[in-house]
């Protein structure tokens, strides 16, 4: 093979190879998820790259890829509570960059905002959230305070084109000293709804004794009455039923045949009507005629 041959193969071998160069250097793929960044000669774009496939200018721009998907920040926050608890807690926070100030994050903060803006602004916010209630009440609006929390969140990182998914309490942790008068209240409202059972179940035990004595005198007076009703109503009709006839009768049934003897000093005797049939009168009548 001849020299100029040769040359002529090794100049077209650069050739190809320096085109290949070139152009993997002015073309550029966003991954899904992703915005590109781009920077020429340092100087940064303020319009973003789209996933797919770009050009750009070789050897003069490059393109930085700034992830927009949902990323997990969690870390462990210490703060004071309102009653000057010492509260540790675990939280997660969810959250994404938005696509178009992916630039604007890029040129003033860089690729580590986490580090950079969101660190500091979570453990800020969940000081100042600690600080409005007091160690129980943490627990018991675990809820409210994350909201709390994630809506200052947003206020503080939305500008930085921070958007906040999702804040979660993962845990509160308090002190051996205030867990165990947390477990000495919790037994003593224990007893004390227990005792309180026990007062209103015996309540209710005696107003219901109560009760049953109460249908008890009312009937015996019931019984009492209706017998003394009863026994009236008899007196009646025995009183009504009763007419002279009837007593002279009883009187003359009882009498002994002796005439009472009168010790005053005057004439007296003791005069008893007998009334007699109308035909014994007639036959009396006749027997002192003859």
């Amino acid at each position: 093979m001849s020299k100029n041959k040769t040359k002529t193969i090794t100049l077209t071998v650069a050739a190809i190879l320096a085109v290949l160069f070139l152009a993997g250097n002015a073309a550029t793929v966003v991954p899904a998820g992703h915005t590109g960044v781009v920077v020429t000669l340092g100087q940064v774009s303020q319009n973003v790259l789209s996933e797919g496939f770009h050009f750009k200018a070789p050897f003069v721009q490059s393109v930085q890829n700034i992830s927009n998907k949902i990323q997990v920040y969690e870390a462990p926050a210490s703060a004071v509570s309102k009653d000057l608890q010492t509260v540790s807690s675990t939280i997660a926070v969810n959250y994404r960059l938005i696509s178009n100030m992916s630039a604007q994050m890029y040129q003033n903060v860089g690729t580590d905002y986490q580090t950079v803006l969101i660190t500091p602004v979570v453990q800020e916010c969940m000081k100042a959230a600690t600080a409005k209630y007091t160690a129980e009440e943490l627990i018991t609006k675990r809820t409210a305070v994350g909201d709390e929390v994630k809506t200052e969140l947003d206020t503080k990182l939305n500008d930085y084109g921070i958007y906040i998914e999702k804040f979660n309490i993962v845990n509160f942790d308090f002190s051996a000293e205030f867990n165990a008068a947390i477990e000495a209240k919790q037994v003593a409202e224990q007893n004390l709804i227990k005792t309180q059972t026990e007062q209103k179940q015996q309540i209710v035990i005696a107003e219901a004794e109560a009760k049953k004595k109460v249908i008890a005198a009312n009937a015996e007076a019931e019984a009492i009455l209706a017998k003394a009703e009863a026994q009236a109503d008899a007196n009646k009709k025995i009183e009504e039923s009763l007419s002279n006839k009837v007593l002279m009768y009883n009187q003359i049934d009882k009498w002994n045949g002796v005439m009472p003897k009168v010790t005053s000093g005057g004439n007296s005797s003791l005069m008893i009507e007998i009334p007699v049939e109308e035909n014994q009168q007639s036959a009396v009548s006749g027997e002192e005629n003859n």
